[in-house]
């Protein structure tokens, strides 16, 4: 495995690349509050069933840098999206696999919407498809679940995600991971990214942006009309969802098969919570790479 940074139009990205030479290009795209770690337990088996795994540290997170200090510290899911694309451009992937989690699964189902062309599959654990709509229709109980998103549209909020994010997140960790004690030196190997010096700012904006509740950046505009303007995902896509998350309802994912074209393969996985990467990987992998091998044959 080797760490290397990424130069990018926008960011010098972190990454760590490994696995056979000529393997499936697969990128590994984590989530919020997370970091690359994330995929850490299941990369043996990438590897041997023959995948070349890329996995980034997104914006704000771990060693991942913007080249200059008056670019918007956009948190924009088409911002992240846009990130991930200019990094297979500088490795001159053409197409890959994306296997993504979290603000991840945003990434992946955006990439299928706006260049399915370049992405071969897609994976999104534990977030449905909602072509990033803030006028979506949310259950009451969703709504509770949203209560951290609330929470950091107010001052108060962003206090504790400057001030106080370790605490923030190891809560965040616990409640939405019921039935599993997540392991402290788990949290803090990957709260260390968290110190990156544009985290809460990336953080504070990606999820105000996401209520309208802050301003988007226009360089990103045309890659939000592409994804306003999709009518469905045509790249196959494995769908994920612990049966237990307490971020994402279960119930927030289903009935989205009318959003996709393609082959679209949903699975709940029961008695897992937010993070199945983590909690379960070998759960996940007997789901992904069956999905990986069926739909990316060359």
């Amino acid at each position: 495995m080797s760490f290397v940074v990424i130069d990018t139009p926008t960011l010098a990205i972190g990454c760590t690349i490994s696995g056979p030479d000529a393997g499936l290009p697969l990128m590994l795209l984590h989530g919020w509050p997370d970091d690359a770690l994330t995929w850490d337990a299941m990369l043996p088996a990438l590897h041997q069933a023959g995948c070349r795994t890329i996995v980034p540290f997104l914006r704000g997170h771990g060693p991942t840098r913007f080249h200059d200090g008056a670019t918007m510290r956009s948190g924009e899911i088409t911002a992240l999206t846009q990130d991930m694309f200019d990094l297979a451009d500088a490795l001159k992937l053409e197409r890959f696999a994306i296997v993504g989690h979290d603000w991840g699964a945003r990434i992946a189902y955006t990439a299928a919407c706006v260049a399915p062309e370049r992405v071969i599959a897609i994976a999104a654990l534990s977030v449905g498809w909602n072509r990033n709509d803030p006028s979506q229709p949310i259950s009451l109980h969703q709504s509770q679940n949203y209560w951290y998103q609330w929470l950091m549209a107010l001052d108060r909020g962003a206090d504790l995600v400057r001030n106080d994010r370790r605490s923030y997140t190891r809560y965040i960790w616990s409640i939405w991971n019921p039935g599993w004690d997540v392991p402290d030196d788990m949290f803090e190997a990957t709260a260390a990214s968290f110190d990156n010096p544009d985290w809460a700012d990336i953080t504070l904006h990606s999820y105000r942006v996401r209520w309208e509740l802050a301003a988007k950046n226009p360089v990103y505009a045309a890659l939000e009309k592409l994804v306003s303007d999709s009518s469905t995902i045509a790249v196959p896509t494995l769908m994920l969802q612990g049966a237990a998350d307490t971020c994402a309802d279960p119930a927030s994912s289903e009935g989205k098969e009318e959003l996709f074209s393609g082959r679209y393969d949903r699975h709940v996985l029961d008695g897992i919570g937010h993070f199945p990467q983590r909690q379960q990987p070998e759960l996940v992998l007997g789901l992904l790479l069956p999905f990986l091998q069926d739909t990316c044959r060359r």
